[in-house]
């Protein structure tokens, strides 16, 4: 039997279900809020590059220190890619790899999803604390 399906450098493909599985290392990383919006603005800016200054004045609200540990697993993970231009100061510069670029789409997705459900899931939360608090009295 033939799959297609993506494997792992043991030639397994990933589990969510499985503890052990690096999936749920990568997801967790894929689900934060500054990892979606440094690829968004890179994609933005593909096939070109982007400084980090320009990341961190895009990422509102991000510290330097926040912004550089999103990168670094970013690049560890081959979805970014980092060039430095000796000059003092370094400059820095950053791009979606082809790899990084396939995230795109389905960020994109969930973004999208988010805007458009946020209302429901405020009214939700709204509703959830009222009956604890109902609960509590």
């Amino acid at each position: 039997m033939t799959s297609s399906a993506p494997q792992s450098r043991d030639g397994r493909r990933g589990d969510l279900f499985d503890a052990q599985c690096p999936t749920r290392r990568l997801l967790d990383r894929i689900g934060t809020k500054w990892m979606s919006m440094a690829v968004k603005v890179l994609a933005e800016a593909a096939p070109g590059e982007v400084r980090f200054g320009e990341l961190q004045r895009a990422m509102t609200g991000i510290s330097q220190k926040m912004l550089s540990v999103t990168l670094r697993g970013l690049t560890h993970d081959g979805l970014v890619g980092r060039r430095v231009e000796p000059s003092v100061p370094p400059r820095v510069y950053y791009r979606l790899t082809p790899l990084g670029l396939t995230l795109v789409e389905p960020l994109a997705a969930l973004r999208a999803w988010a805007e458009e459900h946020m209302a429901e899931v405020d009214l939700a939360n709204l509703r959830g604390e009222q009956e604890e608090a109902a609960a509590e009295s």
